[in-house]
């Protein structure tokens, strides 16, 4: 798309913006085209030469006109005057062109920058599996601010034009030989410039993809920095963006090299286009040289002052077809038509009574043609827990990406209580949904604003709350500004399983009525999983709950579970049903808790030690509690509710402690 459609595009918010811009480059032409036109006879009235317009062009004689009736010695300082009111009212008419235009051209570049966030927020997420964040910030930024300035440019060629056409109808109206000779001469200079604009266009076009590789390359090294660090990469990973930087740079020398050549050839062309039209008037007007002298000069100026802007408008030609690569880019990534969306239901999401049906279920990426889930067909009653298990691949993560409606099922439907996931508004949908999975993502923010981004209008009192219920609440307040620290880019500062119960506490702040949990402790040390796997536990309570496991200890206590290989569900049972099968569970179980015996003992010795000190550490907490309120020492009843609620929190992590060794003391040792 060219950069005039895309103005077009968004100009039509702006009519009357276009119009005032229009009329105002229009009248700024023409006040400079009379006042130069006054020029020439004032300049021979100085020198004491006649003028004489009688047989001189129409256009003259009407300009002339108002100056008829003034005497003859004032005749020069009334037209002195005239042309000072004149130039004042072109530098007006200019000066409230520039602000429209740049109003006007702030304006688009706002919408541009508006068009392509609401995209990206609302765009698929199969939209990002296939686009490289690198480039998607390149396009937002660089890309979209270059579109900008092409639009920029548009608009003042359109002034530039509208001054440039006012000029060439009076040098048409003085002489219509003299203006064809001229845009004969012009011609060649449009001609001899086209070359350099040639050019502007290959190196915008080089200077764009150099700019997106260059996008690329940091953002994949500073996500990966861990990795570059810890194999000793940084100097190569230095050296490669270091000649991308250079290549951007040569390009852009290049660029800026042939844009500045423009305006020199230009002039140098246009003053060896002016001395031949001299020569041209000379001829035409040979035997009446000195009778229309002021007729020449007018027409010698007129074209003089014409040459600027022809300049201008062969350098904003140049410019424009420099940014003409970021302009199809800017317009391809603002396009709808070609990026998957979801379609939205108009149902307004009701907390579940019945549960939720995963009806014959098949999905297939729409990047790649094999199914990865297969006929699946699973039902999650209300209030119950339903686990999926399986190996790498078998399609556990793709199943509960679904019921979020991250995808569509490719056949098949998902239904909640009936009513096809489809139909719901699936904003209402997601905010009932809570999702906690092992790749947390935190903002750069306060550990308030993480645990109350899904409800901005949570108390402290709810954090707080959320906070202890998610066991984070000790190490936050051993944080140095406890819940207003910064934790770094996506929770750095952090431990893995800090970031999970800071996770954890936003989905009970959130308080969902449908919870997902995606492997949420596969990644973690043995201590942080039993802290996690408590407060995972206290917020599944009482909720439906869709759980992905790799570690088999942690679903035992599901409802039901659903074994999943190669898309497929093999097996649906409790613990006890599916391990008396001696199916696929079965054995996934036995090779996780067979293959190292002396391991396991070593885990079930160090879950002892750790009971015996979260235990003495608890009680020790309570009876301190206990004792200041039997000693009456507490001032107010707000301290002795502080109190007893401390005392009820660490009563209620000591049985989830002894819960969680009881279950795994169960694990059989082979």
């Amino acid at each position: 798309m060219s950069s005039s459609k895309l103005l077009l595009k968004f100009a039509r918010r702006y009519p009357a913006w276009i119009v005032l811009t229009i009329i105002l480059g229009f009248s700024g032409g023409l006040f400079n085209g009379v006042s130069t036109a006054l020029i020439a006879p004032i300049i021979l009235n100085f020198l004491g030469q006649q003028i004489d317009l009688k047989s001189g062009p129409p256009i003259l004689k009407f300009i002339m006109s108002p100056f008829d009736g003034v005497p003859s010695d004032y005749r020069l300082i009334v037209m002195a005057a005239a042309i000072v009111a004149i130039i004042v009212l072109k530098n007006l008419a200019t000066y409230g062109s520039s602000l429209v235009s740049s109003s006007l051209s702030r304006a688009l570049t706002s919408d541009l920058r508006e068009a392509g966030v609401q995209m990206l927020l609302e765009v698929d997420l199969d939209f990002y599996s296939q686009a490289k964040v690198g480039d998607l910030i390149n396009r937002l930024g660089g890309e979209v601010s270059r579109a900008a300035t092409a639009i920029s440019t548009a608009l003042k060629m359109v002034i530039t034009v509208i001054t440039v056409l006012v000029f060439v109808a009076l040098l048409l109206a003085i002489s219509w030989q003299l203006t064809l000779a001229s845009t004969v001469l012009l011609a060649v200079v449009a001609v001899v410039n086209q070359y350099s604009i040639s050019r502007a266009k290959y190196f915008g076009k080089q200077l764009s993809e150099m700019s997106k590789s260059y996008s690329i390359s940091v953002l994949e090294a500073l996500s990966g920095i861990r990795l570059v660090k810890a194999t000793g990469n940084e100097a190569r990973e230095y050296q490669r963006i270091h000649e991308l930087i250079r290549a951007r740079e040569k390009a852009d020398f290049q660029s800026q090299a042939n844009s500045a050549a423009i305006g020199p050839v230009s002039e140098v062309t246009g003053i060896v286009g002016l001395i031949a039209i001299v020569f041209l008037g000379r001829t035409f007007f040979a035997d009446e040289i000195e009778s229309l002298s002021a007729v020449l000069l007018t027409y010698l100026l007129l074209l003089f002052r014409l040459l600027p802007f022809i300049t201008q408008l062969n350098s904003a030609r140049g410019a424009l077809a420099n940014s003409a690569a970021s302009v199809e880019i800017a317009n391809d990534f603002l396009r709808r038509d070609n990026k998957p969306f979801m379609g939205n239901g108009s149902v307004t999401y009701k907390p579940l009574q019945e549960g939720i049906h995963f009806n014959q279920i098949s999905f297939g990426y729409p990047s790649q043609a094999d199914m990865v889930l297969k006929d699946v067909d699973l039902y999650l009653p209300k209030g119950t827990t339903l686990a999926l298990v399986g190996s790498s691949g078998a399609g556990k993560s793709t199943l509960a990406d679904l019921l979020p409606r991250f995808y569509d099922p490719t056949i098949g439907s998902i239904n909640i209580d009936g009513t096809d996931l489809r139909e719901f508004d699936v904003k209402t949908l997601r905010r009932e949904m809570g999702i906690v999975s092992q790749d947390t993502f935190l903002f750069n923010t306060t550990v308030r604003n993480n645990i109350a981004y899904a409800r901005p209008d949570a108390t402290d009192e709810e954090v707080t709350a959320a906070a202890k219920r998610a066991n984070a609440y000790e190490f936050i307040m051993g944080l140095p500004k406890g819940f207003d620290t910064l934790i770094g880019d996506r929770g750095v500062l952090l431990s893995g399983g800090q970031r999970q119960r800071l996770a954890i506490a936003r989905a009970l702040v959130q308080d969902p009525d449908i919870l997902i949990l995606d492997e949420a402790t596969s990644a973690l040390d043995t201590v942080s999983e039993r802290l996690v796997q408590a407060a995972i536990e206290e917020l599944s309570r009482s909720r439906t709950t869709l759980v992905i496991a790799h570690r088999l200890s942690t679903v035992q206590k599901a409802n039901q579970i659903a074994v999943l290989d190669k898309g497929r569900v093999v097996e649906v049972g409790t613990h006890r049903e599916l391990l008396s099968k001696g199916g696929f569970y079965a054995r996934l179980y036995e090779m996780q808790f067979s293959q190292q015996p002396q391991g396991i003992s070593t885990y079930h010795e160090e879950i002892r030690n750790r009971l015996s000190y979260e235990a003495r550490t608890r009680l020790n907490s309570i009876i301190g509690s206990l004792r200041l309120l039997a000693d009456e020492l507490v001032d107010t009843p707000e301290e002795q509710n502080e109190l007893l609620e401390e005392s009820y929190s660490s009563a209620i992590s000591i049985l989830n402690t002894i819960e969680f060794f009881e279950n795994s003391a169960n694990l059989p040792l082979k």
